[in-house]
């Protein structure tokens, strides 16, 4: 197992971000372990002071944003209590709402495919619930959290390094902090396994270590966030309407379940989504295959990278980066694939990496280009 809790920690005052799962528990126990002075921190973002009413009765489950939340908090608060660490919760629900789901409700009726991750994470639990700790009272040097990502250095730089389990690894998620802000943030389990997780979970004995991970974004799924949606037609590329679909706020490009329409015993997937004519545009796999893309919002955190360089690009959090020449201008980039790329949805990132998965930066995918551009 590899050792992500350096000695130098010892003594040094932590903060931990704990969602009551496994990973979060194990790395303030770790800390603690470490001998490093551990407090832990909860952002509430569900229920009080936010707009969005209740879920469903009966809708609970694991995920981010649900009834479950309560439950999370007292479990952190017991494992804080057990460890002997002070704890906090800070209610971030108003930002959460504003920022957060309003971005994601408003990104999918334009006919994106947004990624409210990237962005919780970068405004709210790395930026509003520190500053807001701190304005409390909690007085701490450092910032931890059980994502599986490691820090690294390039000429001096800390950047964003993919972590050793790369079926775990969250750096997709994490791409838009900063190297000022990756300065004072820590990942205990950047070198782990999850079976090497839970295993030391076991081995201290903490209550979540064979607690199932969290799946979804939403309790119920992200349709709870939505009302009535205006349904619309399903047309091919050459707009001859194959059905009806329900709201295009339901469909993602490169989405074959669940459409509704057939065309024989060829499979139909969403290709595009038309939210200006409210329509679900489906055609065959082969169509979904993109050159290159265009993005905006573009970072770069790389020291010394020109506005041409080779990067392996990642669209989405499944995917293999693939080999591609990046040019950036400005917040804009260009992207082009070595080989055409499956499903580039406007509204998800493109994260840039180096050969040994340092994050170099990354973008907000707004079109993919035909394989021939």
């Amino acid at each position: 197992m590899t050792d992500s809790v350096p000695g130098s920690l010892r003594g040094r005052r932590i903060a931990v971000g704990m969602s009551g799962g496994v990973d979060s528990s194990l790395a303030a126990a770790l800390l603690v372990e470490a001998g490093a002075s551990v407090s832990g921190l909860t952002m509430k973002i569900y229920g009080h002071g936010a707009a969005t009413p209740s879920l469903p009765s009966g809708v609970s489950g694991d995920a981010c944003y649900g009834p479950g939340e309560d439950e999370d908090i007292e479990a952190c608060r017991d494992l804080c209590a057990r460890l002997g660490i002070p704890y906090r919760v800070v209610d971030l629900s108003v930002e959460y709402e504003r920022l957060v789901l309003g971005y994601f409700r408003e990104a999918y009726r334009a006919g994106r495919t947004p990624n409210p991750c990237v962005l919780c994470n970068r405004d709210l639990k790395f930026g509003f619930m520190l500053d807001r700790a701190r304005v409390m009272g909690d007085d701490f040097e450092l910032f931890a959290t059980g994502h599986y990502a490691r820090v690294d250095l390039r000429d001096g730089v800390p950047l964003l390094r993919m972590a050793a389990d790369s079926a775990k690894d969250q750096t997709y998620f994490l791409y838009r902090l900063t190297p000022s802000r990756l300065a004072g943030v820590v990942f205990p389990l950047g070198g782990f396994t999850k079976a090497e997780t839970r295993a030391e979970a076991r081995r201290l004995g903490l209550a979540a270590a064979d607690r199932a991970e969290s799946q979804d974004f939403v309790a119920g799924g992200y349709s709870a966030l939505f009302g009535d949606e205006e349904p619309g037609d399903i047309v091919d590329e050459a707009g001859t309407v194959l059905g009806r679909h329900r709201g295009i706020v339901h469909y993602t490009i490169g989405q074959r379940r669940g459409i509704g329409v057939s065309a024989g015993p060829v499979p139909l997937y969403v290709s595009a989504i038309d939210a200006a004519n409210n329509r679900i545009v489906v055609s065959r796999d082969a169509s979904l295959f993109a050159g290159g893309l265009e993005g905006s919002d573009a970072v770069l955190h790389a020291p010394g990278l020109r506005a041409g360089f080779r990067a392996l690009v990642r669209i989405r959090q499944n995917h293999r980066p693939a080999a591609a020449s990046v040019t950036v201008g400005g917040d804009a980039a260009l992207v082009r694939f070595d080989e055409p790329q499956r499903a580039v949805a406007p509204g998800q990132s493109a994260v840039f990496y180096d050969d040994d998965g340092r994050v170099l930066g990354g973008c907000v995918i707004e079109r993919g280009l035909p394989p021939s551009a």
